[in-house]
Formats: C-alpha cells, sequence, structure tokens
C-alpha cells in the first residue's frame, strides 16, 4: 500500500514539474514582434496610379486554409484544432487561389496565412498564393508567432507563425509593420500578435494611395481592445489624408459592420456577443468612412461562427470590409457568396475611385 501511496505521488509530483516547465516555456517564448517594422517588398509593377482612376479591392480572411463548410475550430466552440489533412488543406488552398484568380482584382489584402504551423502541417500557404500571381508586387506581414498550445490534449493546436499577403497590379515602392495593442495577463497569449501593414503606391503627380490590410482582435474579454486598435488605425489613416493622400483599408475587423447583421441575415439559433458594433461616432471628424459591403437586394453575411459545420440557422454576419478617406469615392462594396467552402469568411470586394482635384 505504502508502495503504491509512493509511486502515486511521484507521479503527482512528475506531472507538476511538467506542467511548471510548460508554463515556464510559454512565458520565456512569449515575445512581441517590434512595431514599424519595415517589409520587404517582392516583385515589380510597372503600372502607376492615376488620380481619376477607378480600381477593385478583394480582401479575404482565408482562416488559415482549414476552415471548408463542414470544419469547426475548438477555440470557437468546435471540435478541431488542425486542417483535416495535409491533402485536403493543399486542395482548399488550390480552390481559394483559382476563386481568387477568376476575381482579377487591382488588390489583394488576405488574413490568415500559415507560412509555418502545427495546425497546417507546417505547410508555408504562402507559396500557392505567390504562385497564383507571379506578376503582382507583394508584400507579407507576419501577424504573430505563437509558443506551442498544449491544448487540446488529443490534438495540441502547436506552434503558429502566420500572417497577412498583399498583392498589388500596381508599384508599392515601400511597406511597414504596425504592432496593434493588445490585451494584457494571461489573455495576450490568445490575443496573438496583432497588426496591420502600410503599402504605399505611388500616384500619378506625387501622391500615395496608402493601402492598410488588417485583422482585428477576436479572443478578448469585451471587445475593448479591438476598438483602440481601430483607433490607433484611424488615426494613422486621418494623418495620411490631412496630407493629401488616398487611403484604403480592408480587413477582418471582428466587428459588426452593419450595425445589427441579424436584421439582414435573421436571428441565429444561440446568442453570441464576441463581434460587437462599432462604437457610436468613431468615425467623427476623422474624415474617414466605413464601406461596410452589403447588397440589400441580396444580403451575403462575410462571416460564420465556427462552432460547428456551417448549417441553416448558424451566426452569420458581415464583419470583413473597408474603410476609406475622404478623396476615395466607393462605387460598390460587395460580399462575393462561396457558401463558406474554403473558410468561415467570405470574400469582400471594393470598387473605388481616387477623386481627382
Amino acid at each position: 500500500m505504502r508502495k503504491a501511496l509512493k509511486v502515486l505521488l511521484l507521479l503527482l509530483l512528475a506531472v507538476l514539474v511538467l506542467a511548471a516547465a510548460y508554463v515556464a516555456y510559454v512565458f520565456l517564448a512569449y515575445h512581441r514582434i517590434p512595431d514599424n517594422q519595415v517589409l520587404t517588398v517582392e516583385g515589380s509593377a510597372a503600372n502607376t496610379l492615376r488620380p481619376g482612376g477607378t480600381y477593385r479591392a478583394l480582401s479575404y480572411n482565408i482562416g488559415f486554409g482549414a476552415y471548408e463548410d463542414d470544419y469547426s475550430f475548438f477555440m470557437d466552440g468546435g471540435t478541431e484544432s488542425w486542417a483535416w489533412s495535409e491533402e485536403r488543406l493543399k486542395e482548399n488552398l488550390d480552390e481559394i487561389a483559382a476563386l481568387l484568380q477568376k476575381a482579377d482584382a487591382d488588390f489583394y489584402l488576405l488574413e490568415e496565412v500559415d507560412v509555418d504551423a502545427t495546425r497546417t502541417y507546417h505547410f508555408d500557404e504562402s507559396t500557392v498564393l505567390r504562385s497564383a500571381f507571379p506578376d503582382r508586387t507583394c508584400v507579407y506581414a507576419q501577424n504573430y508567432d505563437s509558443p506551442f498550445l498544449l491544448y487540446p490534449f488529443t490534438q495540441p493546436h502547436g506552434a503558429s507563425q502566420a500572417g497577412m499577403l498583399t498583392f498589388s497590379r500596381y508599384e508599392i515602392s515601400s511597406a511597414l509593420r504596425r504592432s496593434l495593442p493588445i490585451e494584457g495577463g494571461f489573455r495576450k497569449f490568445l490575443d496573438l500578435d496583432r497588426c496591420y501593414s502600410v503599402c504605399r503606391l505611388p500616384v500619378e503627380g506625387g501622391r500615395e494611395l496608402v493601402l492598410y490590410t488588417l485583422h482585428l482582435s477576436a479572443y478578448s474579454a469585451d471587445g475593448s481592445i479591438s476598438v483602440e486598435q481601430l483607433k490607433l488605425l484611424l488615426s494613422d489613416m486621418q494623418a495620411e489624408y490631412e496630407k493629401g493622400n488616398y487611403c484604403v483599408a480592408g480587413g477582418d475587423f471582428n466587428k459588426d459592420l452593419l450595425g445589427d447583421s441579424a436584421r439582414w441575415f435573421g436571428e441565429a439559433d444561440q446568442d453570441y456577443t464576441w463581434a460587437q458594433p462599432l462604437p457610436e461616432g468613431i468615425l467623427d471628424g476623422t474624415g474617414i468612412t466605413l464601406a461596410a459591403p452589403l447588397d440589400e437586394n441580396a444580403p451575403v453575411p462575410s462571416c460564420r461562427n465556427a462552432d460547428a459545420p456551417y448549417h441553416e440557422g448558424q451566426y452569420v454576419l458581415t464583419v470583413d470590409g473597408f474603410l476609406v478617406s475622404g478623396n476615395v469615392t466607393v462605387e460598390e462594396a460587395t460580399v462575393i457568396d462561396t457558401g463558406f467552402a474554403h473558410s468561415d469568411h467570405n470574400p469582400v470586394s471594393l470598387t473605388f475611385t481616387l477623386n481627382a482635384d
């Protein structure tokens, strides 16, 4: 009896030591990527933007290539922590690349692109997307570099290096990564290392189009941190607009951009609170306006909650969209309906004109 008790105590001690070692590893491995990091502009383009020209941008959170319509994710209340398989992952990425090529936009703003992650079998997803647009300039901004997450215990989510890709048919003269504020304490390990990228494109006559690709926080305590992130972005855009530059920002805001998506898409079969409307008055005085994609005659949501495979009654809403400065005219903002076949998001499209003075 004493021997069995001794063995049990030794096993318990070993578990406690391993748990302490893992916690120490997570805290020691945690780091934030430096702010104002200069990004590499890959490739070249001879085309130059012009005042009075009309262009099209497409933003797409590709859900790290794993979120097919039968996929659910453990952090959203679902079951999966990895893509179904490496084979299905690559097939889905090929479908995403083909969809983007067919859209033939001038600019692509892509979020949740894994370059080395346990959940995606350490496959560099950017290679598939870069291969789809060999004639475009390209900028990659690393969104986070997370330590190994030992959960779920049956299939640990692991470590992730992931980011955002921006493709352009037009010359990008320089690019910068701006770090966003994130939550403190233990929640910082869930909030990841959020950022937005800033690409500067020359416009005939000496001005620039400043193009922002963004992905704001989702897993926060009350949504307030994403408001602080948005304020930083708006301050940056306002400063550029006041210099006379054109500004377009697109991506996943993790906010209900329609204010009340249920009005357009119906109530969900459960209550969810993670996507709140933009705070009232947050755009006032900035010279920046929201272009929330919506066809009122045939409304399509841009996002589904991934707590289960896609089904009728699931929580759907629009969290993806665009911000533009006052010298940019929005011609059309729409959601491209894929039926969530390749991601928990649908692509969103913005057609805009750079106003000529």
